[in-house]
């Protein structure tokens, strides 16, 4: 396959040379026309061309160097993945793409992208790094990588469906009326919307273009009068028809959004709802856009002039759930957590049998060896079985993304993803971390615990109770109105940096509501647009530190928070406090918890946290299994 990779780049690069002008470096993004994390196989053009997997990332090619970017979670994976003829490029240790090229490459050298899949503020980002030495920016109208993507997946036109009430909480009429409010605030009379999550969550739809996330491949446009929808028509049953109809929203071909833009533009977008009335008759109007969102191939229909940079007004609003959402959310996360538990069980009783492990409980060893057992277990097999225990729960829907199931080593690549033909086999004397999650109707889920089913050593334990530490301190956390999350996360990486420890990703994410797994615009990080959006109550919000030893292990805890109105004595500067209420329920395991290393405060937390979980999932447990949640949960002791 890296044979293969080298002709791709190849013949990419005579392509490059045979363009007018002539290309000097290729730019080949993650994102696709949605600027989306996750990206249905035929978007996936960054992982083809380079081989590298990982969900973030930018490929650079130039006529001599293949370079890729990506951040701290994928350095371990991109290091095993990529091919001699790539260089990594790890983003915060080295200079960002456009420094690269500005630095790198000639005078008015010429730098081709797809303009569908590049960011308006990433555009505009190069074209200030490039402006020193005259390089340009180039859209190119045909997709280089795609021209050699033989076999690229095709488009298979899966049906939108829709979103009903009793889950979103809040009709589609509510939600496009404050929409207008908002526009007229600003003194816009449309705006585009892009990102496929607000394009859902809008008017209550959901899909399963992109796999893992419940969207459908469209583009909207709101005016204060009219609403359209881009859509592939096959998708669009008669139900969905007669919806959109209902609520007043206009259902176009998929691609026409572009042409329609350049209508919008000039005043002379018409919608066959409202009778052909021209929604843009104010003069001088303001089309709102979220530059972060909105992609450089619709903005450039748009005259400069005439367009308002913004965030999104469909952002907040989704990230701040209403009473309906979290009460949803609360009950996916006990299923979810019921179906966990009953993993966790199961994988217990397999070790012991299967490979003679002491087990979640004990550190001593039992009377059988590895490889003496018919029974492989691998990381794929027993991650196909906790999808299985999910798959029984009320609303599944399917997985949230392909669940981290790593042992030993792997459980050290952060966002490790076990293939059938490669992945390692259970090991009862390693470290074992399962990140996963699922999409339900009323809410998606996300939790990651790590056990060891053998004798754990000191510094595995040590290393475990410094995340848990982290993890309680987040948690339990009261701050004013107006703190973000860039403010929060020392909370969790203190105990592990009094150790000399750290970890390479960010504390904490937005999760959907029968959505994206990762939701902005807030998160808890050390990045600088952490600073960005303060946290408000009924945002969701995960609590994930880690520590992570290459090629030995890694550790991290998960549990997904619901901000709320902290109940504080007093409220100096009448700013209001807010705290963090946990929604997740899985046991920790008190085998890998140094209990010399926490406070009395941090035992409470751990054993009424354990005594919750008992009385919250037991209900859907088995006897055997709620025998086992009974010893997973038993009150540890302050030691002496």
């Amino acid at each position: 396959m890296a044979a293969a990779r080298d002709q791709l780049l190849d013949a990419i690069r005579a392509l490059m040379a045979a363009q007018s002008p002539p290309l000097h470096a290729l730019v080949v993004p993650s994102e696709d026309a949605h600027q989306s994390e996750y990206v249905s196989e035929q978007d996936k053009r960054r992982e083809f061309i380079s081989g590298f997997t990982g969900s973030a990332g930018l490929a650079l090619i130039t006529m001599d160097e293949a370079l890729l970017w990506t951040d701290g979670r994928y350095f371990l994976q991109a290091t095993q993945q990529l091919s001699d003829r790539w260089k990594l490029m790890r983003m915060g240790e080295d200079p960002p793409v456009e420094a690269w090229i500005a630095d790198n490459l000639a005078d008015e050298a010429v730098i081709g992208i797809n303009p569908w899949c590049i960011s308006v503020d990433s555009a505009q980002r190069y074209e200030h790094a490039f402006s020193k030495k005259h390089q340009t920016l180039f859209q190119l109208s045909i997709d280089l990588v795609d021209e050699v993507w033989m076999d690229r997946p095709p488009v298979e036109p899966r049906p939108v469906i829709v979103h009903p009430v009793e889950f979103a909480g809040r009709s589609v009429s509510e939600k496009i009326k404050e929409l207008r409010e908002k526009l007229v605030h600003e003194k816009a009379t449309a705006i585009i919307i892009t990102a496929l999550d607000e394009v859902a969550w809008l008017y209550n739809i959901r899909g399963s273009d992109v796999d893992y996330s419940p969207v459908v491949h469209s583009y909207a446009i709101v005016t204060l009068h009219s609403a359209f929808f881009y859509v592939d028509k096959r998708k669009v049953t008669a139900e969905v028809e007669k919806y959109m109809v209902e609520n007043g929203i206009d259902i176009r071909e998929y691609e026409t959004v572009e042409s329609d833009v350049s209508l919008l533009a000039s005043g002379n977008l018409k919608s066959s709802v409202h009778g052909e009335k021209d929604i843009n008759e104010v003069g001088g109007s303001k089309i709102w856009i979220d530059s972060a969102s909105c992609c450089l191939a619709l903005y450039s229909k748009l005259s400069p002039h005439q367009v308002l940079t913004l965030q999104s007004p469909i952002a907040l609003p989704k990230a701040i759930k209403n009473p309906t959402e979290l009460d949803g959310l609360r009950k996916a996360h006990i299923r979810d957590g019921a179906a966990v538990v009953q993993y966790l069980s199961w994988l217990d009783i397999q070790m012991q049998e299967n490979y003679g492990a002491s087990g979640y409980f004990s550190e001593i060893k039992g009377s059988y060896k590895k490889g003496i057992s018919a029974t492989k277990l691998t990381e794929v097999s027993v991650s196909d079985k906790l999808e299985g225990f999910r798959a029984t729960k009320e609303h599944f829907r399917g997985l949230s993304f392909p669940t981290i199931s790593s042992v030993g080593p792997n459980a050290a690549v952060i966002h490790y993803k076990p293939e059938a033909s490669t992945c390692s086999e259970m090991d009862a004397d390693k470290i074992y971390l399962c990140d996963s999650g699922a999409q339900y109707l009323d809410g998606t889920t996300d939790i990651t615990r790590t056990v060891h089913f053998g004798k754990p050593s000191e510094h595995e334990k040590s290393c475990y109770t410094a995340v848990l530490k982290g993890h309680i301190a987040l948690d339990i956390a009261v701050f004013p109105n107006g703190t973000t999350g860039h403010a929060l996360d020392i909370l969790s990486r203190a105990p592990l940096w009094r150790e000399g420890l750290d970890y390479r990703h960010g504390t904490g994410h937005g999760i959907g509501s029968y959505l994206n797994v990762h939701e902005g615009p807030h998160l808890i990080s050390f990045r600088p647009t952490a600073r960005n959006v303060p946290l408000q109550a009924s945002m969701t919000v995960t609590d994930e530190p880690g520590y992570y030893e290459d090629g030995s292990f890694g550790i991290r805890l998960e549990n997904v928070l619901i901000c709320k109105e902290a109940n504080a004595k007093f409220n100096f500067g009448d700013k209001g406090y807010l705290a963090f209420e946990h929604i997740t329920w899985a046991p920790y395991q008190a085998k890998l918890i140094d209990t010399k290393l926490l406070t009395p405060v941090e035992i409470e937390w751990v054993n009424t946290y354990h005594s919750d979980c008992r009385k919250i999932l037991e209900p859907y447990l088995n006897e055997q299994e709620k025998e086992w949640l009974r010893k997973a949960t038993e009150p540890i002791a302050l030691s002496g």
